[in-house]
């Protein structure tokens, strides 16, 4: 079957796709397949119309990606498309969600990212949405029927207006990951904090947790321009920027060295990194409230050091970090979630992990999060693929995207909030556990002890979950357990 790249290339050759006459459109594609079914088709090429061709692959099209393009509505009998799963419609203009996606039996991702959404109307969407992603919009309120979606695992409403969560949603007890940053949210409703499965949350820059108001009220999306005492600040032009070697939702990192080492760094190392963050609002938040709880969090051995930050004293300066430079000799823990595995990290063919790393690196995460949540600060996204390792399994941890100042939380909701993340350490220590198969008798014990602690950690009842200082004192116990381990 073709690639999508090639399906793409084809797409777009077509310059005028919706004036092609069926048989061009069936011929143009099936002769590059081999008569192979089309299942993936993705088109950015400017298309004010939707092209009715597509309705040519009705049988067979699965994935369907028309993000990048000006479309604002979908045509009577989209329904046709019967095996339709996957809807991408980013950075289209879009000002309401067309009813007739909720006539598709089998779709359950849904992307209208970057349109123009003031609203989303009642039982608008499919009943069986798993993953919607509504971020970049200027939605206001969410319908009473978001309670229907008994299915809804991931939910991304970042960047939009929202001022409050219907009381309904208290009924979606498969809601896993959501992202709530940057709207304009008064305060954090009891219920969320109770959902079985939530492991991944995020809610900084709003109206309760967000400091720089504007005079009438709204927020800027202007970063703040004092700098945080705990690092120095530091001259862009004092850095050399050189090689990108990392590219996220919020930034750019680049490998550096210094033109002008300040004073106060001298004898540290030269060669730094840098993160440049880009845009007024990711699919996280805010990029300064990243900045903010990168500083808040402060120093431990396996967070990645910040050393300074680029200096706001103007306001076109740019936002940036400086941080140690991560040793070639790391590497990721694991790879993002595919859009099968929806909110679980994916990893590499034939990836095994023996339990004393396991064990080593879990000690060293429980460490980190206890530590992060004594500053007062949630990570949002404990995932391998924001954890390095290299060969011995030392541990390093950032991408603060989504994370959050817990301080602007009653003391219930801070308690609550620390068990959700606790969940998603649960979480990650199951992906790692089925990527192992203990063989003799000392690693059962290990693993077994390894596994209680993971069911504490996802049990869904959140008032029955450790807290991260337990966690750790258990994480510590395992970790002992690795002397009866006979060394290879």
């Amino acid at each position: 079957m073709m690639t999508l790249f090639i399906i793409l290339v084809i797409i777009v050759s077509l310059t005028h796709l919706q004036q092609l006459n069926a048989g061009e459109f069936t011929a143009a594609y099936r002769a590059s397949q081999h008569q192979a079914p089309i299942t993936r088709l993705q088109i950015s090429a400017q298309l004010t119309e939707f092209p009715a061709k597509i309705f040519e692959l009705a049988d067979s099209l699965e994935v369907l990606d028309l993000s990048n393009n000006q479309l604002s509505e979908l045509p009577d009998g989209f329904e046709c498309l019967v095996n339709l799963r996957i809807l991408f419609l980013t950075n289209n203009n879009f000002e309401k969600i067309p009813a007739v996606i909720a006539r598709c039996q089998k779709l359950e991702m849904i992307s209208f990212k970057s349109n123009r959404l003031t609203q989303v109307d009642e039982n608008v969407l499919p009943v069986d949405t798993r993953w919607l992603i509504l971020t970049e919009n200027i939605i206001e309120s969410l319908p009473d029927s978001m309670g229907q979606l008994h299915r809804l695992q991931k939910l991304a409403l970042a960047g939009n207006q929202l001022t409050h969560l219907p009381e309904s949603m208290a009924n979606c007890k498969n809601l896993e990951l959501a992202r709530l940053s940057a709207n304009r949210l008064t305060a954090m409703p009891d219920w969320l904090f109770q959902l079985p499965k939530l492991a991944w949350l995020a809610f900084s820059g709003n109206d309760f947790n967000r400091a720089n108001k504007t005079p009438d009220n709204s927020y800027s999306t202007q970063p703040s321009l004092s700098l945080q005492p705990s690092v120095i600040g530091v001259a862009l032009e004092d850095i050399q920027l050189g090689e990108l070697i990392g590219e996220g939702a919020s930034g750019l990192i680049y490998q550096a060295h210094w033109r002008i080492q300040p004073q106060s760094l001298s004898g540290t190392d030269n060669h730094i990194a840098v993160k440049v963050f880009k845009g007024d609002v990711t699919s996280d938040g805010y990029p300064q409230d990243e900045l903010d709880c990168c500083l808040k969090a402060g120093e431990h051995d396996n967070l990645i050091k910040v050393v300074a930050q680029l200096d706001r004293s103007d306001v076109k300066s740019t936002l940036g970090l400086v941080m140690a430079l991560i040793p070639k000799s790391f590497y990721n823990l694991g790879l993002p979630p595919s859009l099968q595995t929806c909110t679980r990290d994916t990893f590499e063919a034939n990836t095994i992990f023996d339990l004393k790393t396991i064990a080593k690196i879990i000690h060293q995460m429980a460490k980190t999060l206890a530590h992060l949540h004594d500053k007062g600060v949630s990570h949002g996204d404990v995932y391998a693929h924001n954890t390095m390792i290299n060969d011995q399994a030392d541990m390093l941890f950032g991408d603060f995207g989504a994370a959050t100042n817990l301080m602007s939380l009653p003391e219930s909701q801070r308690s609550a909030m620390e068990r959700i993340e606790v969940r998603a350490f649960g979480n990650l220590l199951e992906d790692l556990l089925q990527l192992n198969e203990p063989n003799t008798s000392e690693e059962q014990v290990l693993y077994a002890s390894l596994n209680q602690l993971k069911n504490q950690c996802i049990d869904d009842d959140v008032d029955q979950r450790p807290s991260f200082s337990s966690v750790q004192i258990k994480s510590e116990e395992i970790f002992s357990l690795l002397a009866t381990i006979n060394k290879d």
